[in-house]
């Protein structure tokens, strides 16, 4: 036995075994080129999916984002109404404010002063005029203080003056105007 040549036979199962091997390495490369394919597909399909996921989002982030906006207008809108129907209600309610004012001057002005010029800035009421006497001033200052319409007289300046007699005065005075609602007037002018 000595004899025998085995080598052509081993070459043949190298060459055989070689082929299955690239055979096995040609289905396993196939196999993988398929499996790669299809999870390239899977992922595109998800990316798409997910994409037109996100424009609907997009899309119903827009149209919220218009509605926000328009939310904002009428806000705005609202408030400019709102502050202008508070100055028509301002200017509504001080209408018969001056009235109420000279009103109110003829119930506190004492007999014996005469008020010669009167000047409003704001809530501040600017008088000069004549008096008889030191008390017919001292007088309609306390009446002023004590009326509903008028809070904090000043006097600013008196000087003699005898346009009313040995005594006369000139004076200049300061008083506000009180911020009244209209129940607590509604009360005094009952009161009166």
């Amino acid at each position: 036995m000595a004899n025998i040549n085995l080598l052509s036979w081993r070459e043949d199962m190298r060459q055989e075994k070689k082929k299955a091997f690239v055979s096995a390495m040609a289905i396993t490369f196939v196999v993988g080129l398929a499996a790669a394919f299809l999870w390239g597909q899977y992922v595109q399909s998800q990316t798409d999916t997910q994409n037109q996921r996100n424009g609907v989002l997009t899309g119903a982030i827009n149209a919220l984002a218009k509605d926000v906006e328009e939310i904002k207008n009428l806000k705005m809108r609202r408030k400019q109404v709102l502050e202008r129907m508070a100055v028509i209600q301002s200017l509504q309610s001080a209408r018969p404010d001056i009235v109420k004012v000279y009103d109110e001057f003829v119930r506190v002005i004492p007999d014996g002063v005469y008020i010669d010029s009167v000047a409003r800035v704001g809530d501040d009421i600017s008088l000069a005029g004549y008096a008889e006497s030191n008390n017919r001033i001292s007088s309609f200052m306390r009446q002023l203080d004590g009326s509903y319409k008028f809070s904090d007289p000043n006097l600013i300046k008196v000087n003699a003056d005898a346009t009313l007699g040995e005594q006369g005065n000139r004076f200049d005075l300061r008083v506000k105007i009180k911020a009244v609602n209209n129940g607590e007037l509604d009360l005094k002018a009952a009161g009166k």
